[in-house]
């Protein structure tokens, strides 16, 4: 990602953090959920894995899913973040190039 053109970040570079970092938390507690229900699986004899036992495995399992798709959804709106923070930050090179231009062909003094 480039850098901004002022040392603050901009509002869409701190949504985009916010989403990175609750993105990694999903990836983390997706893959935290896969090991311990792999270890549940392993340790509890199949002929035990039935009823509400087989039906709670069943259930990690889609939520596993779940939070899989929902990290694989903020990586996507995050790559969508940093692709309008790069839009934004060249528009406003263009517009600071164009004030400029402007300032110089009008004799003005360059406004910031």
């Amino acid at each position: 990602m480039p850098q901004p053109l002022s040392a603050a970040p901009t509002p869409l570079e701190r949504a985009l953090d916010q989403n990175e970092s609750v993105k990694d938390t999903v990836e983390q507690s997706a893959a935290e959920l896969l090991v311990i229900n792999t270890v549940l699986k392993q340790e509890i004899p199949p002929h035990v894995q039935s009823g509400e036992v087989a039906q709670a495995l069943e259930k990690t399992d889609a939520l596993e899913t779940r939070i899989q798709a929902s990290a694989e959804d903020l990586a996507q709106v995050n790559d969508v973040l940093e692709q309008q923070i790069d839009e934004r930050a060249d528009l406003e090179r263009e517009l600071k190039a164009t004030k400029a231009a402007l300032a110089k062909a009008t004799g003005q003094p360059q406004a910031r």
